[in-house]
């Protein structure tokens, strides 16, 4: 294999770096000429440079010292520099220059062959070392960039992230592009690294891809919106996961790329990946919800006398779905009210959800008191669906004299506000799902004026906020009393609860006018 490259020629004697210039050039090198020492340092500095033929005896320092100082410089610590000497042959000599960094130690006469066969040995082993190291930051900063894109699970910053990513992987421009299965594609593009990544509507229809991946050498003006450095050729990588999704499409310098382009593969392989977790995430996010919200009683029972609002705030798009749920419901003459929550955030705590709702309501209508029908749920989660566990809170009301009967499986505590002020009612059994646990209930009476607040978690709970705290903010919010419910529940939400929930939030409000 022949290499070439810029050669930097230093002699202090001319006829020398003539004729050694002139074998390079015969070679196919593109030369650059330096007399001094201090002139090679300047060439090194602000030309490329891919081989240095640099003399030991310089006028104003010697040639070891400019090799180590070449040497020095993290961009040259691979450029290969051969001495040349026709004073300094002898072991000493070429032992020192080999010592402190010259890759190859030739003294003369030099056979022209020779030397244009030691520069090439010399090439190769340097680019096939830059090749590798160079292989190896842009593996470690892919790494990197995959770690952080399975965080993300919307389809904008994910793609600002890869596109910030790519650019720096490969030290360039950069530019990815998808069509979602439904709406408009996205471009996101980069002019460098550091520079702002902008994301951008796009209209284009890139190139048939099948799945797997396939390359394209494609005009620069193919893909607008960024200003593409060198021969205005770009390397166009699509990737396509499934015949029934989309492809990405991911565009970089055509020079910045290695033979068989290994990373700008596993670039595009570890995004399409992280687009399919995000969809996949999103998918699964969307059906828990339209479960979880079907589940949730339609409409609330009238109950003379009272007033009741309610409030289901589903937890963030970050955040997976959880298993909150309430329930309102008249049976006969009294009036059942649970709020509940199932351990976890997934698609399968949605359903368990429902099985507890479901269940709730079935030992409700057979007339089982709060405790026993709490006991009731503990059996159904310890023999039909074990490792399971959940919280509830469920009160029985008779709603014409304000009677009732709380039972409280492991749940945040309620808030009740009436005439002697507000306060939580404390007492409470383990929750669902462990065994050994019988539940127990206490009596709460709801006067005329009176105002019970039962919600989950996730109202009360925040990061870098004890669950005390959370509880003092509740209490403080829900000691002033709106006359309308709705715009109380509201107000709770706003001055309790997170500004982006992390985890669903149901909240049941009920109160006693007459």
């Amino acid at each position: 294999m022949t290499e070439t490259g810029t050669a930097l020629v230093v002699d202090d004697t001319p006829s020398k770096r003539y004729v050694l210039a002139s074998w390079l050039r015969r070679a196919g090198f593109t030369i650059i000429e330096a007399e001094t020492g201090a002139e090679a340092l300047t060439r090194v500095g602000s030309e490329r440079v891919d081989v240095v033929i640099l003399d030991v005896k310089l006028p104003d320092m010697s040639g070891f010292d400019v090799c180590e100082r070449i040497k020095g410089l993290p961009e040259h610590a691979a450029t290969p520099v051969v001495h040349v000497s026709a004073a300094a042959v002898n072991v000493v000599d070429r032992t020192h220059g080999l010592s402190r960094g010259a890759d190859a130690y030739l003294v003369e006469p030099i056979d022209p062959d020779e030397l244009l066969a030691t520069v090439q040995a010399v090439l190769r082993y340097a680019r096939a070392r830059q090749r590798a190291e160079r292989m190896a930051s842009r593996l470690a900063k892919l790494a990197r960039l995959a770690d952080g894109l399975y965080t993300e699970t919307d389809l904008r910053p994910l793609l600002r992230a890869a596109v910030v990513g790519t650019a720096d992987i490969f030290g360039s421009p950069a530019m990815i592009c998808t069509c979602p299965e439904d709406g408009p594609g996205f471009c996101a593009a980069v002019d460098g690294p550091g520079a702002e990544p902008r994301v951008v509507t796009w209209t284009g229809d890139g190139f048939a891809v099948g799945v797997g991946s396939r390359l394209a050498e494609r005009p620069a003006s193919d893909w607008p919106g960024v200003a593409w450095p060198g021969d205005a050729k770009v390397h166009t990588l699509g990737v396509r996961l499934r015949a029934d999704r989309p492809a990405v499409y991911v565009v970089v310098p055509r020079q910045t790329t290695d033979d068989g382009e290994p990373v700008l593969t596993q670039v595009g392989q570890s995004i399409v990946a992280a687009i399919e977790s995000a969809r996949a995430y999103t998918q699964e996010h969307q059906l828990a919800l339209t479960l979880q919200r079907s589940l949730l009683p339609p409409r609330l029972p009238a109950v003379p006398g009272y007033q009741v609002a309610v409030r289901y705030v589903p937890a963030s798009d970050q955040a997976e779905i959880g298993g909150d749920f309430y329930e309102l419901c008249r049976i006969d003459e009294r009036v059942a009210v649970a709020v509940g929550d199932v351990a976890g955030h997934s698609l399968h705590a949605a359903t368990i959800m429902a099985e507890l709702r479901h269940a709730t309501r079935a030992y409700l209508a057979e007339g089982h008191s709060p405790a026993a029908v709490l006991d009731r749920l503990n059996q159904l989660l310890l023999r039909l669906i074990p490792d399971e566990m959940a919280t509830l809170c469920l009160l029985d009301l008779d709603p014409a004299t304000g009677a009732a009967r709380l039972a409280n499986a492991g749940h945040p505590p309620p808030l009740l506000i009436d005439a002697d002020g507000g306060r939580y009612l404390r007492d409470r059994t383990p929750l669902l799902g462990l065994p050994g646990t019988t539940a127990r209930e206490s009596p709460v009476t709801l006067n005329p004026g009176a105002l019970l607040v039962l919600y989950t978690d996730g109202l009360i709970e925040r990061r870098g906020r004890s669950l005390d705290e959370g509880l003092d903010a509740l209490a403080a919010a829900a000691a002033h009393l709106d006359d309308d419910l709705e715009t109380y529940c509201d107000r709770l939400l706003a001055d309790v609860g997170p500004t982006e929930p992390d985890d669903d939030i149901a909240i049941v409000v009920l109160r006693r006018t007459h």
